[in-house]
């Protein structure tokens, strides 16, 4: 999630492009806090849960972790790992779903950073997590350095992105789905419909696993892994700091 400003409420219509100028990123996800949870449930058709189950168990988080969820939006992310007993710093650039976060899940320790410069030091965590975030930054192998830098030597990253359906019948579906499907759902539950045109828009330009597995790669990670869930439809990437 990429804020700058804290609204009262959700914004009608504010959106970003594939540029993904960070003002306008974080603008697009305060403007749809209010409702995230509930309109990714409705549109990933109830697999957000699912999906969250089989990450939490991939990080296998233990009491005394620390872990830095970066785009946690509300929190929805990093409430699973804070029940595991888990220091859970729970990061957005979003002021607006921070607010919402704060709101939601008050147990929670919210604090705002930006991805790509982030206000923590060398080594702080044993793990750096994103879902459904990095794909919004900016910069991607700014961000992944960024994770790096904050890891201790032998530390983890676990990103969770969506990705290419690895059946290629399923595929062409999936990508009706995004393109037509998406929207009109998201015109019926969001407050910001148009954000999630950017979603879909940026689902489809994302690289798929091979392709993300090499950029991370090229970031300084090392022993890249990939699990596929749903099909491919989301990927889950984790790698070691060396």
């Amino acid at each position: 999630m990429s804020g700058a400003e804290k609204p009262e409420g959700d914004k009608q219509g504010t959106r970003a492009d594939l540029s993904k100028n960070p003002g306008e990123v974080a603008a697009m996800f305060d403007g749809v806090a209010k409702r995230y949870d509930l309109v990714n449930d409705l549109l990933s058709l109830g697999q957000t849960k699912r999906w969250r189950r089989a990450v939490t168990k991939l990080i296998d988080p233990k009491p005394g972790m620390k872990i830095l969820d970066m785009a946690a939006g509300p929190g929805a992310s990093s409430e699973p790992l804070f029940k595991r007993g888990a220091e859970v710093t729970s990061a957005d650039f979003s002021h607006g779903m921070l607010d919402a976060g704060r709101k939601q899940r008050p147990y929670l320790n919210f604090q705002w950073a930006d991805a790509l410069a982030l206000p923590f030091e060398d080594n702080s965590f044993d793990l750096y997590t994103i879902s459904f975030g990095l794909r919004n930054t900016h910069k991607t192998s700014q961000a992944l350095r960024e994770a790096l830098r904050v890891v201790r030597p032998g530390g983890r990253l676990v990103i969770v992105e969506f990705s290419a359906p690895t059946w290629r019948p399923f595929r062409t579906i999936y990508t009706n789905y995004l393109m037509s499907a998406l929207p009109w759902i998201a015109k019926k539950t969001s407050s910001n419909p148009e954000a999630y045109i950017y979603l879909a828009e940026s689902i489809k330009a994302w690289p798929d696993q091979a392709a993300l597995a090499a950029i991370i790669d090229e970031a300084g990670w090392s022993k890249v892994a990939i699990t596929n869930l749903t099909g491919g439809i989301v990927a889950v990437h984790m790698a070691v700091k060396p």
